[in-house]
């Protein structure tokens, strides 16, 4: 299984290792505090209430709703822990709301959820466990962590199908440290079974798919209307209208509702010329890019220059690059061009299963 500390925090009158488990009210993270507890955790179960209240249309599946919270506390009165809510969320509008409305009217395309694990689902979450005195952590994220003898290292999880190291590239040692992960080494489907096995009733839940607080898909209206502006060309020729930045972003084809006689593509967006650039499919390839913002496992980069596998947006294939770190940021070289590079995504470096770092594209190319 996952690695699990060795040097934990016990309660001094039975002995047991003290973890606060976060339950979302899925199935995984119901499986994840039944392991704990198995594994001889003293555990307190605790659901984080994130979201303002949102109309869910039907036949979506959104994670932090009141159904969610309740499935949690089924699941932890079925173990015999105790659970508790923390109502975060006035911390994830300030975390993560606001910086992706930020984002889109800068033009850029955000990855909330890696924001969400990086400043609530563990920053704040480490906090709430200090508070406690509960010196472990127990999610039921999907990776694995393992200790060496430089220090911890955070890996891809057993199910290539289920890998979530990709939004946990920004986690450290120290919390990697405190960290356990029940499900690194298990495929959804036996996730499953054991829930069901333990009748919880989560055991078929769905998954959750959309952003949990845009559960309609509308980001524009989230974000706020931005004014009309111009489609251009690769040339800079105006070519048509669009409806304001906020509605684009690097890679779109739907929705542009300009007559061509060929699929364009949204190149780039500029919201400093309200302009938004498109194009042929060939022309969505970058060569190269520029990551900010970096994370480093270890706590430094492997090397000032290096070579390894680098994911641009999250399920995508990792490009073999060249990596240069030159002034805080990752100059990166695909051996072979990769499509729609989009500022404010999240780029993830590793080294075959092994996560090295992660940061967020500024720009789609970089220069030696």
């Amino acid at each position: 299984m996952s690695y699990t500390p060795s040097s934990l925090r016990f309660d001094e009158n039975t002995g047991r290792k003290k973890a606060l488990v976060a339950m979302s009210g899925g199935v995984d993270s119901a499986v994840s505090a039944l392991m704990a507890k198995q594994n001889g955790f003293d555990c307190l179960g605790c659901t984080m209430k994130l979201c303002p209240d949102v109309t869910v249309p039907d036949g979506s599946r959104v994670c932090c709703t009141a159904d969610d919270a309740f499935d949690a506390k089924s699941v932890a009165a079925r173990l015999g822990i105790p659970h508790v809510v923390f109502d975060l969320r006035e911390q994830f509008s300030k975390e993560v709301i606001e910086p992706f409305k930020e984002a889109y009217r800068r033009g850029m395309t955000p990855n909330p959820c890696v924001d969400c694990n990086r400043f609530i689902k563990f920053g704040a979450l480490a906090e709430k466990a200090d508070a406690l005195g509960r010196e472990i952590i127990v999610t039921g994220h999907y990776a694995r962590v393992e200790k060496t003898p430089k220090g911890f290292v955070l890996k891809k999880a057993a199910d290539p199908e289920k890998d979530q190291s990709y939004v946990l590239c920004f986690l450290t040692q120290k919390l990697l440290s405190r960290l356990y992960l029940p499900l690194g080494e298990l495929k959804k489907s036996r996730v499953r079974q054991i829930a069901a096995e333990n009748g919880f009733i989560n055991a078929e839940k769905p998954e959750s798919q959309d952003i949990c607080f845009v559960p309609d898909g509308d980001y524009a209206a989230l974000v706020g209307e931005s004014a009309p502006g111009d489609f251009v060309d690769t040339a800079g020729r105006r070519i048509g209208s669009h409806k304001g930045v906020t509605h684009y972003t690097v890679g779109q084809r739907r929705g542009l509702g300009l007559p061509a006689d060929k699929r364009l593509y949204v190149l780039s967006v500029d919201p400093v010329s309200n302009t938004v650039k498109v194009g042929a499919e060939n022309e969505l390839y970058s060569a190269s890019m520029t990551v900010s913002g970096l994370n480093w496992i270890a706590g430094e980069p492997p090397a000032n220059e290096f070579r390894c596998g680098v994911m641009t947006r999250y399920r995508r294939r990792e490009a073999a690059s060249r990596v240069k770190i030159t002034e805080g940021k990752a100059l990166v070289f695909f051996d072979e061009p990769q499509k729609a590079i989009a500022p404010g995504q999240t780029a993830v470096f590793y080294d075959g299963d092994e996560v090295l770092g992660g940061g967020t594209i500024s720009a789609q190319s970089a220069g030696e």
